[in-house]
């Protein structure tokens, strides 16, 4: 099982960036697909949860967003978006995918994806 994401980049501050990510492989079901981020300076750390949503649709987002992302998932295509909206310098990350995922054979895992910059200048 492999995540792959796409839509990072470079923004201004006040901008907005929507990242996507697709998860494939030998798939039964997928249980929680989400985004973490760990910012420059900060590898030695955990990353961020940034939000996540389970297959039901129930989300959760860090405290931190004040309501400027928004999750959102499509589970005929194993895919999960992250709409971001009036970015901000400290959103400069390395975004990356996360999945609660049951493969056909063998019980559930946790996969994640390689991460996609996201760079927010002033």
């Amino acid at each position: 099982v492999q995540l792959l994401e796409s839509g990072g980049g470079l923004v201004r501050a006040g901008g907005s960036l929507r990242l996507s990510c697709a998860a494939s492989g030998s798939i039964f079901s997928i249980n929680t697909m989400g985004w973490y981020r760990q910012a420059p300076g900060k590898e030695r750390e955990l990353g961020e949860l940034v939000a996540n949503i389970n297959s039901g649709g129930d989300t959760v987002y860090a405290d931190s967003l004040e309501g400027r992302f928004t999750i959102s998932r499509d589970n005929a295509k194993n895919m999960v978006h992250l709409q971001m909206n009036a970015l901000k310098p400290e959103d400069t990350a390395v975004y990356y995918c996360n999945a609660i995922v049951l493969p056909m054979v063998d019980g559930e895992i946790e996969v994640w994806g390689q991460g996609t910059q996201v760079t927010v200048s002033s």
